[in-house]
Parts: structure tokens; C-alpha cells; sequence
């Protein structure tokens, strides 16, 4: 039965047992992490032969480049043309950086601020209050960025389809201070949603009252399925294309998750005219990207076949890791009715909601258990879940049989804190 409907001595009883059990993993004193979405050891031993010399041949490009000597501030001809193939635009249209997105968004959002979008575009800073929507549950890395650079997020709840696009109309229709939206399209972070074709085309050709309005698009997991092929997706560049808005895309995307996350490859890809102003904005910042690492990358995966044909070694071990987190949650919560859970086809993460709103006591408790989740509201702009009931999964770093250990603990933690707060409302 669900927990709701029980009675107030048989939550009592199920809370007892539910402790005892808490106090016996307590005594094992577990030490599991699971706070990030790292990929395991043996996710990272399968580009290894990449460090090959072989990969890197004479450090010279197809074309008779030097990759140890400065210059290409836009990428080597091979890598921009894989990534080109990954995104689907011409190679022409891809900026390939160092090893980090994240690092290339940052930048990016600092130089509208300071410099603005281009064509004669104002700074952000000189527009006064800057705005961005923000969909919910989403990545705690992007929500810090636009923090820092004191811009301000609006919560934009996100649907199986994708983000409530009803709303996010209304708001860009009439407020030119809303310059730009995050979004993580294709196995979301953290909800493994894939955005519908209807989605991208609407945030295609939305009206909005800000013309240097830009959709930072984060295709961090594009091709990270956990079995069959990647979810096929209108591309969001062609689509703004399409309906006339074609500087309203920047899509980005890594290899961090593919080879080494300290040790990948970053690309953008957008119009031809933001690459130009891209490339004005990387002429004074840099002297060019780590182009023997970018060739070393180019080498080793040579088509986007190969890339797809890589990331099924990655998904035999991934997938899993995330069937033993569905196959305990329906264990052990399935009738319970205090928990529900998302189940990804893709992506690094699942995303769960506590029925009774105790996502912070349930962190708490399982870290006072040894097992770290990631903390309670990080999911959401500023730290703060409204509604104080998301928690991220991620289940690649631990081995399957330690994973099994911490979500038996997470559903412990769920039960106890949930029978608490049914305790404190009938009390109350």
C-alpha cells in the first residue's frame, strides 16, 4: 500500500524497521561517491590506445599544418570536421577549443556581457538587468555561470518533451531583458529528456523582444545512448535557419565523456556570422587550442561511425549501472508512493522527485550513511528547489555491486524521511 495510506502505527512500525536497517548500514561505515557524473575506470581504459604515437604520426595536418606550432585559432581541418558531422553543419561553422565546453560557455557569456552578440550589438552590461531562462530540473554548472556573471534565471519547469514552451513564449514575447536560455536537449541533465522536433522548431521561431536573444544549447550527450543508436533530433542551427533567426543557436558539445575529461576536445558550432564574431573575440584571447591533442582525437576516431561504434563500448558498461538503479527503486518504492523516478534512454543521470518534499533530509541522512549525493537543490538556480524534492543519480563511477549498496541506502533514507514528514503532518 502506498505509505499515505496508512495508518499512524503502521508508519510507526515500517519507520523502526526502516531505522534498524539505516543503523546496520551505518556500522559498515561505506564510503561511496556519487555526487558527479564521472565515467568509471574502465570507461576510461577504452580510448586508451589513443596515446599511441601512432595517433599523432608527424604532428602535421592534412594538409601540411604544424599542430606544435601557434596559429589555427579555430581548430585543425580534422577536428572541425568531425564535430561538424556530430552537430551537422559544414566544418566551416565548428570552433574546436581545448578539453573543456563548459570553459567555452563561460567565456562566451563573458564577452556578450562586455562585448555584446555582434553586428553592432550593446554589451549585456550596458542593457541593464539581463535575464535567462532557465529549464528545471537542470544542470547545476550552467545555473553557477550566470550566477556569477550576475544574471538573472528564471525557473522554466521541463516536461517529457521539453521545457513548458507555452510559458517561455509568453516571457521572451514582451521582455527584451531576456537575452538567452540554457538547455541540455538530447538526455537531459538530469532527466534524460530528448527535446521534441516540435520543441526545437517553436524555439526556432519564437517572437522575441530581444533580437540578440541566443539559446545556449548544450548537446553534451548527444551521442551517449544506453543501447541502439543516439535519439534522432531536429538540429536546432537548421531550424533557426529555417524560420529566419539563424544567430539564435550556439551548440556545444565535448569529448569529455567519449575519451578523457581532462583530456578531450570542445567545439561550438553556430552561424556563419557568430563564428565570424567568435573568431574576432578568439584572435585577441588566444594564440590557438592544444592542436596535438586535437589531432591525436582526429586520428583515433576518423568518422562519426567510429565515434557511434565507441560510445557502444561506453553504453555495454553504462546501461548496466542504470538498470540496477530502476530495478531497486522498483523494488523497494515502486508501491510506496514517495518516490518518483525518471528512466533514461540516455545521458549521465536519473532524476528523482520525494513525494513529501524531503529531498535535503534524505542527502543529509544518507551522507551521514557514507554515500554522497549531489546536494539538494543544485539542480535548480541559486541552490534553492522550491519544492525541496529533485535529486540527481549518477550512477556511472561506482561498480555495479557498490552501486547496489548505495541505492539500497538512498531507499532507506527515502522511507525514513518520508514516514518523518507523514508522522509531522498527521501531528500537525
Amino acid at each position: 500500500m502506498k505509505y499515505g495510506d496508512l495508518s499512524h502505527e503502521e508508519l510507526k512500525n515500517i519507520l523502526m524497521v526502516e531505522k534498524n536497517k539505516y543503523d546496520e548500514f551505518k556500522s559498515m561505515n561505506l564510503k561511496y561517491d556519487m555526487t558527479r557524473g564521472k565515467p568509471a575506470s574502465k570507461q576510461l581504459a577504452l580510448s586508451d590506445d589513443m596515446m599511441s604515437d601512432k595517433y599523432i604520426g608527424d604532428c602535421k595536418t592534412s594538409n601540411g599544418l604544424d599542430c606544435r606550432n601557434y596559429g589555427i585559432l579555430d581548430g585543425i581541418p580534422e577536428i572541425k570536421k568531425l564535430f561538424g558531422d556530430i552537430f551537422n553543419v559544414p566544418a566551416e561553422q565548428v570552433i574546436a577549443g581545448g578539453n573543456s565546453s563548459l570553459n567555452i560557455m563561460y567565456d562566451l557569456l563573458s564577452a556578450f556581457m562586455l562585448l555584446g552578440t555582434g553586428q553592432g550589438a550593446m554589451p549585456w552590461v550596458r542593457q541593464g538587468e539581463i535575464k535567462f531562462i532557465c529549464p528545471v530540473p537542470g544542470y547545476d554548472r550552467h545555473f553557477a555561470i550566470t550566477e556569477r556573471l550576475g544574471i538573472k534565471m528564471i525557473n522554466v519547469d521541463i516536461h517529457e518533451d521539453g521545457p513548458d514552451m507555452d510559458y517561455i513564449e509568453s516571457l521572451v514575447k514582451n521582455d527584451p531583458s531576456i537575452k538567452g536560455m540554457w538547455s541540455v536537449p538530447k538526455y537531459s541533465n538530469p532527466t534524460g529528456v530528448v527535446y521534441s522536433d516540435e520543441v526545437i522548431e517553436r524555439l526556432a521561431k519564437m517572437k522575441c523582444a530581444a533580437e540578440d536573444f541566443r539559446i545556449f544549447w548544450d548537446d553534451a550527450y548527444t551521442v551517449h545512448m544506453l543501447e541502439g543508436e543516439p535519439a534522432k533530433q531536429r538540429s536546432l542551427i537548421e531550424a533557426c535557419n529555417t524560420y529566419g533567426n539563424p544567430d539564435r543557436a550556439i551548440v556545444f558539445a565535448s569529448t569529455s565523456k567519449m575519451t578523457y575529461p581532462g583530456a578531450g576536445i570542445a567545439a561550438l558550432a553556430s552561424s556563419v556570422e557568430n563564428i565570424k564574431w567568435f573568431k574576432q573575440i578568439y584572435t585577441i584571447q588566444t594564440i590557438g587550442p592544444n592542436k596535438i591533442n586535437q589531432l591525436r582525437h582526429a586520428n583515433y576516431f576518423g568518422t562519426y561511425d567510429n565515434v557511434i561504434a565507441h560510445m557502444r563500448k561506453h553504453a555495454e558498461i553504462l546501461k548496466p549501472k542504470f538498470d540496477c538503479v530502476i530495478r531497486l527503486f522498483e523494488e523497494e518504492l515502486k508501491d510506496c508512493g514517495i518516490l518518483e523516478w525518471s528512466n533514461p534512454k540516455g545521458g549521465y543521470f536519473i532524476s528523482v522527485d520525494t513525494t513529501y518534499n524531503c529531498a535535503s533530509e534524505v542527502v543529509a541522512l544518507a551522507k551521514n550513511c557514507g554515500v554522497l549525493f549531489t546536494a539538494a537543490g543544485s539542480t535548480f538556480p541559486y541552490g534553492k528547489d522550491p519544492e525541496n524534492k529533485n535529486i540527481r543519480i549518477a550512477p556511472s563511477l561506482p561498480p555495479v555491486d557498490d552501486l547496489e549498496a548505495a541505492i539500497r541506502v538512498f531507499c532507506v533514507c527515502v522511507k525514513i524521511c518520508s514516514i518523518e514528514k507523514l508522522l509531522e503532518n498527521n501531528n500537525n
